[in-house]
């Protein structure tokens, strides 16, 4: 199978599972993303990599990195919910534009090195 279906396959198993937990208008804060985020992640089998809140395009925004899968199989998601509230947006790092999407691969790479090292 083709990787970019995975990919889709992946992202759009999330964004349903995740429609109804979140209010469209209502400002969310970091531990309500964080259990959403927990929530959907446990559905998956998926780890919760870090979690931040940034700026993006000038609209506050939560964001969680996660990694689903181990070794060749592991893919990196990310995970964004406006702080204003709206839609939990669900995509692969491979295919995201978000700045933060380059560091989720490599955050586990570095997390990979420390358990290997302890």
């Amino acid at each position: 199978m083709d990787a970019q279906l995975d990919d889709k396959a992946l992202e759009s198993t999330l964004a349903e599972s995740l429609a109804d937990l979140v209010p469209d208008e209502k400002t969310v804060s970091e531990d309500e993303f964080v259990e959403v985020v927990g929530g959907a992640l446990e559905a998956v089998g998926g780890t919760l990599l870090f979690k931040m809140c940034v700026k993006n395009e000038g609209e506050g925004q939560h964001v969680a990195a996660a990694s689903v899968g181990a070794g060749g199989n592991r893919q990196f998601l990310l995970l964004t919910l406006p702080t204003g509230g709206g839609s939990l947006k669900v995509e692969t790092v491979s295919r995201s534009s978000n700045p933060v999407a380059g560091i989720a691969a490599a955050y586990a790479g570095l997390m990979d090195a420390f358990k290997t090292a302890a």
